[in-house]
């Protein structure tokens, strides 16, 4: 299902370690990305880096506006992952 991840194996075990994907300190205006995060999924494009770190996005499935962090508030579950979308 992801693309990120390390394999390793031993003959007998195989182990998938699943990576967070990107970090927020590379997120550009005008990419769309996905989050997956405590079991909920959400496809949004960046529309403006503010000065305090955080970023105005807009939801590409309910065209609402919300701010990143809102999505983080909470933590980052076992299923934390950002990826950008093509």
């Amino acid at each position: 299902m992801y693309s990120s991840g390390i394999f390793f194996s031993d003959d007998t075990i195989l182990t998938f370690l699943d990576m967070a994907g990107l970090s927020f300190d590379v997120l550009r205006a005008g990419k769309k990305y996905r989050l997956i995060n405590f079991g909920e999924r959400h496809e949004f494009i960046i529309e403006n880096i503010l000065p305090n770190g955080d970023f105005k996005v807009k939801d590409l499935l309910t065209l609402e506006r919300y701010y990143l962090k809102e999505l983080v508030r909470y933590g980052q579950g076992k299923d934390f992952i950002l990826e950008e979308m093509e």
